[in-house]
């Protein structure tokens, strides 16, 4: 059922995306609004003016960011507007190489209450590597700003952008309706701290294909309230893998559901597919989950479930989590393992997981069949496992 619900969602997308991309005609350059493509004259003013120039437009319209390199400090581009908008990046966004420069909202670039926005192209350069550098350090630093975020949109299409070294996250989707993430890349050092690459939640009919993701944390990561999420064709690693979570931080939570990755490529992230709970009381659920051909390459965890998060051991009173997950299949599944262990299960105790399907999984490592465990768990398995299911 979920299936057929993602193939008329992404079929209706696609029609929807089509016409919008084809049907811009108002055209706004941010040269002529004052922008300089040196890379060092402040554009932000400028780039306010050309989307409010945009936003306004009675039809239609296309944001064009010549080449050239662009500097731009934190800015939000502020909906509703009257029309669909299409910014074109030909250049380079580049953040003050002072990280201090972005502030303390916790943004780079917002894009906040807008409607069939659709951004093609371009780089955004987040310099990141000072606030990496005082965040090591453990001097007073900025909260960190995300590369480009995404507040209460709908129908928005990112394609071909590429993003690097960002403070935090580099791309994110908050509390949004049918958007469309289209070969990205977004790349960081594999020890920047808490680069990941896209964060989803709160947001329903999400599709992220054919996209690169190379951070210093999760490649994707998957919050509360997020439902009907497909992932294909992505290329994983280094990073910290795909997960579902952390979940169950709050005792009130949005669940979690119809989840699908497919057809990708985990080489040497440190984890694979993870789903991860706080060990605490919570109304969270996952339910509904399908991981289906899957290459690991020198991956860490290739396959695990870890119900018992709880940094430093601190709030989680009965170490037991609330979060009830069901109905997760994984279906072929194969590669190699960097850890003895490639299929860890580790579920709660006073809510095991149910509905747990293994199906035609090959994990090695060294050479040889790696292992399995689990706790607390009731499943089937069926096909080829290696290793042999523990449930």
């Amino acid at each position: 059922m979920a299936n057929k619900f993602h193939l008329v969602s992404f079929v209706l997308s696609f029609f929807f995306f089509f016409f919008m991309i084809h049907s811009s005609n108002a055209a706004y350059n941010v040269i002529s609004y004052g922008a300089k493509p040196d890379g060092k004259t402040d554009a932000t003013q400028a780039f306010l003016r050309v989307w409010a120039a945009a936003c306004s437009s009675a039809t239609a319209s296309t944001i064009y960011v010549p080449k050239g390199r662009y500097l731009i400090k934190a800015i939000e581009f502020r909906g509703p507007c009257k029309s669909r908008i299409r910014v074109q990046i030909d250049g380079t966004i580049v953040a003050p190489l002072d990280y201090r420069a972005l502030g303390n909202s916790g943004y780079w670039i917002l894009f906040i209450q807008v409607n069939g926005v659709s951004v093609f192209g371009g780089s955004l350069d987040a310099k990141g590597a000072g606030f990496w550098a005082c965040r090591r350090a453990g001097q007073n630093c900025p909260v960190g700003a995300r590369s480009i975020t995404f507040n209460w949109a709908n129908n928005v299409l990112i394609s071909g952008l590429t993003s690097i070294n960002s403070q935090l996250t580099h791309l994110v989707i908050n509390s949004c309706n049918n958007v469309q993430v289209r070969n990205v890349r977004l790349i960081a050092p594999d020890l920047s701290p808490n680069t990941d690459g896209i964060h989803v939640q709160g947001s329903t009919g999400v599709t992220i294909i054919g996209s690169t993701l190379q951070t210093g944390d999760d490649c994707i990561s998957i919050g509360p309230g997020t439902r009907n999420l497909h992932i294909s064709r992505i290329k994983c690693g280094p990073g910290h893998g795909v997960s579902i979570g952390s979940l169950g931080r709050q005792l009130n939570e949005d669940g979690v559901q119809n989840i699908t990755l497919t057809d990708s490529v985990f080489t040497g992230s440190d984890n694979g597919v993870r789903i991860k709970t706080w060990a605490r009381p919570s109304t969270g659920f996952v339910r509904n989950v399908l991981f289906q051909n899957i290459i690991m390459r020198n991956v860490e965890n290739p396959i695990i479930i870890d119900q018992n998060y709880c940094p430093n051991n601190i709030g989680c009173p009965r170490q037991s989590s609330g979060v009830k997950i069901s109905e997760v299949t994984y279906k072929n599944i194969q590669g190699t393992s960097a850890t003895p262990e490639g299929v860890t299960f580790e579920c709660s105790p006073s809510n095991p997981c149910k509905g747990i399907k293994l199906q035609d999984i090959k994990l090695t490592y060294m050479n040889k069949a790696a292992t399995s465990s689990c706790k607390n768990i009731d499943g089937t398995s069926t096909g080829l496992l290696i290793p042999e299911s523990c449930f």
